[in-house]
């Protein structure tokens, strides 16, 4: 069974600068897409990034491009979201999801079907 659990998160000031971390088991996650989330407060879960693992391959929305980067380390099994430049609007509760690769970008929540629990980002302005 594929599971995730993230950590890393925390507050932060504008500006500044966090590491999340996805820690991946159960699986073989050469085959797979690992994606990251966010959800704020009374708002839908929205896409970040997804890395296709086997070539390492990422893409990024608009709101983050730029200023985020995903990353693995295959010996870890370790997922990294290097988030720079942070704003307040980026506050939220972020996740990341697994689900078996495809040619596509996993851009949606319900292409993946494997999630860790969250973990909370602030962004004090």
């Amino acid at each position: 069974q594929v599971q995730l659990v993230e950590s890393g998160g925390g507050l932060v000031q504008a500006g500044g600068s966090l590491r999340l971390s996805c820690a991946a088991s159960g699986g073989s996650f050469s085959t797979y897409d690992i994606g990251w989330f966010r959800q704020a407060p009374g708002k839908e879960r929205q896409f970040v990034g997804t890395l296709k693992w086997s070539r390492g391959s990422t893409y990024y929305a608009g709101s983050v491009k730029g200023r985020f980067t995903i990353s693995r380390d295959n010996a870890e099994n370790m997922v990294y979201l290097q988030m720079n430049s942070l704003k307040p609007e980026d506050t939220a509760v972020y996740y990341c999801a697994a689900r078996s690769s495809t040619l596509a970008w996993g851009l949606s929540t319900t292409s993946y079907a494997y999630w860790g629990q969250g973990t909370q980002v602030t962004v004090s302005s």
